[in-house]
């Protein structure tokens, strides 16, 4: 059975910067795209960063390139992403997400998780 779960959300302050965890059983990074996405009640579920499961490739949504950083440790079986000069539009639920395409398609994506909330506050 395949879990993956986030953590490392909760009550930002603006200008500062998060770091989240996605650890993963039943399936490994190694093997799976690991992904980032985020989602605020009411619109569609927003594709953040991708990392390919055999290199350290990586993938940016267009909307927050330059302040996001995804990475992962295979030995942990844990993906991560880095986001900084946070604002409150940044609040969301963070989820993460694996798939064997690399994809920055929500549809393309076999795994998630439950997600971490994050709230900026200003």
């Amino acid at each position: 059975q395949v879990q993956l779960v986030e953590s490392g959300g909760g009550l930002m302050q603006a200008g500062g910067s998060l770091r989240l965890s996605c650890v993963a059983s039943g399936l490994t990074f190694s093997d799976y795209n690991g992904a980032w996405f985020r989602q605020v009640p009411g619109k569609e579920r927003e594709f953040l960063a991708s990392i390919l499961s055999f290199t350290q490739t990586t993938l940016y949504g267009r909307s927050v390139k330059g302040r996001v950083t995804i990475s992962k440790n295979n030995d942990k079986n844990t993906l991560y992403l880095e986001m900084n000069n946070l604002d409150p539009e940044d609040t969301a639920m963070y989820y993460c997400a694996a798939s064997t395409q690399w994809s920055p398609d929500k549809n393309d994506y076999d795994y998630w998780g439950r997600g971490t909330q994050v709230s900026v506050s200003s």
